[in-house]
């Protein structure tokens, strides 16, 4: 069954014109709204998502989808040479560009406008590659998954941070009531982009997750694919190697 195409506006557009026109739009309170209407949990989520790396001898980085650059951020914990983040937005760039500059990462984190299904970098590149929050956001999953392996050195990893859709009670009630109202309505205010934050939703629930996604990156020929189930399912960590 082919996977059902969720867009931000459903314009004539394509998901990715739509989806960096979406980013471009909010990115002046792109960094307050993440975490609030995460409650800051976010940022234990990415610190876990880069301890999955620890053991891995890593110089080079590549953060997908990076946004604002706050995953390129917490990967300075592996102590890297370099890392360069890459998003389709140019208005999530400018803001992470400004962050890299002000917190004095600018000389380790590079941010670079870029479609992370063609990845301008040669094979075997990065010794490790993080995304978080952002597959979902692929027009052509597979493409944008295949580019990650392609630019990751043999025995090199890859750890994906996602939304999942909690499946036990009370996470899952309270998770959806909180993603179908809590999110959009406070979204809609501070952002003032209404369709911004009712795609949130829409994306999370299209998502080919858990087993189904594990099966994806298989296929592709991940290797050593594990997922970790966070906060009662609301995220879930996905690692595999070359």
């Amino acid at each position: 069954m082919p996977e059902k195409l969720v867009k931000p506006y459903n314009s004539e557009k394509s998901k990715k014109e739509e989806v960096a026109e979406m980013f471009n739009n909010i990115s002046a309170n792109y960094d307050f709204l993440n975490h609030f209407l995460s409650l800051g949990i976010d940022h234990l989520w990415r610190k876990k998502a880069i301890k999955q790396l620890k053991n891995l001898e890593v110089k080079k980085v590549i953060d997908i989808a990076t946004g604002t650059g706050d995953f390129a951020i917490a990967s300075l914990k592996l102590n890297p040479d370099e890392v360069i983040g890459v998003d389709i937005s140019s208005g999530m760039l400018e803001v992470g560009a400004k962050k890299m500059k002000n917190k004095g990462h600018d000389k380790t984190i590079k941010m670079i406008l870029g479609d992370s299904e063609n990845l301008a970098f040669e094979d075997n590149y990065f010794d490790a590659l993080t995304v978080g929050f952002g597959v979902r956001n692929f027009e052509n999953l597979e493409k944008g998954l295949s580019e990650m392996l392609r630019v990751i050195r043999p025995s090199g990893k890859i750890v994906i941070l996602e939304f999942s859709k909690p499946k036990k009670f009370p996470v899952k009630q309270v998770f959806s009531f909180y993603s179908k109202y809590f999110i959009p309505f406070f979204g809609k205010r501070i952002s003032k982009d209404p369709q911004a934050y009712a795609y949130l939703p829409e994306s999370v629930a299209a998502f080919p997750e858990g087993k189904e996604f594990e099966s994806i990156l298989r296929n592709l020929n991940y290797k050593s694919v594990q997922s970790i189930i966070l906060s009662g399912g609301i995220a879930t960590i996905y690692t595999g190697t070359k």
